[in-house]
C-alpha cells in the first residue's frame, strides 16, 4: 500500500501546480512578492494604493459545479467564483487586491481543472487581482466520485478607509433600483437542477422557449458589478448596494437596513431571463420559492435618496429597473 493506491496522488499535484505557475504569474503586478508555490503568499500594500481598512470575503459556486459537469463545460465557473468574490466586497465600497481560491476533488482531473484554474485567471485579469496562491487537494474520503468543490477567497481594501455603504444612510422614501443579471448566477442551482435534470431529464443541449440552449443558461457567467459600482458609489446620493445571491432580491437586500425600515418590492417590473420561467413552469415552483431560491433577473440592487432614479437612469449605461422602495416597517 502507498499513498497513490490509497487515493492521493502527489505526483498529479505537484504536475498540476507546475502547469498553472505560468498562468497565475499573468495575474502579478506590484504588490506581490514571492512565486507561487511556496506555503503562503506575500503582498506588499505598501506598493499599492491600499490604505489602512481591508476587506475580505469567501465564497464558492456551490451546486453550479454539478451543472458544469452534466454539461462537460468547465471554462466559465472559475469566472463565476472570482465575480461572486468581487461584487461581495464591492457592495460595500471596497476595490479587490488578491485572491485565494480552493479547488476540492475526489480525483485531479487536468483538462478540467486547468479549465476551471483559466476562468479564474481570466476574471483575475479583468479586474486587476493579483491570484496570490490557493490549495488544491485530493478527498476520496470526503469528495464523491467525480465531483469537486470550488471556493475562493478574496481581500481588498476600503479607499480612504470610508465606510459609507454599510446600510448606515438608508433611510424612508429611499428608491431601490436593479441591474439585471445574466441568468442565476452562483445560487439556486439544487432547486433548478432538481427541476430541469432530475424530474424532465433535459440534456445541455436542449433548446428552451427562446431557443437558447439550457446548457448555455445555466452556465451564463455571473456578472461583475465592480465598473458600475466604482462610477457611482462616492456620490452622495447613493446609499447602499446589494448584491443579490442566495436569498433573492428581498433578503438581500434587507440585510441593508435598520430593523425599523421595511423594503418593498415592485415584482414584475423587470423582464427575467427565460430560465426563470422554465424552471417557475415545469417544476411548478410556487412563487414564494422562486423568490427566495433566484435572482429572477435582478442580480444589483442600489438604493439611493428619494428622487434621484431620474439621474440614476442617465448615469448607468443600460436598462436599469425600479424595483422598489424603501418604508417604515408597521410591527
Amino acid at each position: 500500500m502507498d499513498y497513490k493506491t490509497a487515493g492521493v496522488n502527489v505526483l498529479a499535484g505537484e504536475t498540476f501546480v507546475e502547469k498553472i505557475k505560468e498562468l497565475v504569474r499573468e495575474t502579478h503586478f506590484a504588490g506581490v512578492e514571492n512565486s507561487v508555490g511556496l506555503f503562503c503568499g506575500v503582498f506588499n500594500l505598501a506598493l499599492t494604493n491600499a490604505t489602512k481598512k481591508l476587506v475580505a470575503s469567501t465564497d464558492g459556486v456551490g451546486t453550479k459545479t454539478k451543472i458544469a459537469e452534466w454539461a462537460n463545460r468547465y471554462d466559465t465557473i472559475g469566472e463565476c467564483l472570482v465575480n461572486h468574490c468581487v461584487n461581495d466586497i464591492a457592495v460595500m465600497g471596497a476595490e479587490p487586491l488578491f485572491l485565494l481560491d480552493s479547488l476540492m476533488t475526489d480525483t485531479l482531473k487536468p483538462e478540467r481543472d486547468l479549465d476551471l484554474m483559466k476562468g479564474i485567471i481570466r476574471s483575475c485579469k479583468i479586474h486587476s487581482i493579483a491570484l496570490l496562491g490557493g490549495e488544491t487537494a485530493e478527498l476520496k474520503d470526503v469528495i464523491l466520485p467525480n465531483q469537486f468543490d470550488l471556493s475562493a477567497t478574496i481581500i481588498g481594501y476600503l479607499p480612504n478607509n470610508l465606510l459609507k455603504l454599510d446600510g448606515s444612510r438608508i433611510c424612508q422614501d429611499d428608491e431601490v433600483w436593479g441591474l439585471a443579471s445574466t441568468g442565476l448566477h452562483t445560487n439556486g442551482y439544487t432547486l433548478a437542477r432538481r427541476v430541469l435534470i432530475d424530474k424532465d431529464n433535459l440534456s445541455p443541449n436542449d433548446l428552451m422557449m427562446d431557443g437558447i440552449t439550457f446548457g448555455d443558461a445555466l452556465l451564463a457567467v455571473h456578472r461583475s458589478y465592480l465598473m458600475i459600482i466604482r462610477k457611482l458609489r462616492d456620490l452622495p446620493q447613493i446609499h447602499g448596494f446589494a448584491h443579490i445571491t442566495g436569498g433573492g432580491i428581498y433578503n438581500n437586500t434587507k440585510r441593508l437596513l435598520n430593523k425599523n425600515l421595511h423594503f418593498v418590492v415592485n415584482w414584475g417590473e423587470w423582464k427575467e431571463p427565460t430560465i426563470f420561467q422554465e424552471i417557475r413552469i415545469r417544476g411548478n415552483v410556487p412563487e414564494t420559492s422562486m423568490q427566495e431560491a433566484f435572482n429572477l433577473g435582478i442580480g444589483l440592487t442600489i438604493i439611493c435618496e428619494k428622487g434621484f432614479g431620474g439621474e440614476l437612469t442617465k448615469l448607468v449605461d443600460e436598462p436599469i429597473y425600479p424595483v422598489g422602495k424603501i418604508v417604515i416597517k408597521n410591527d
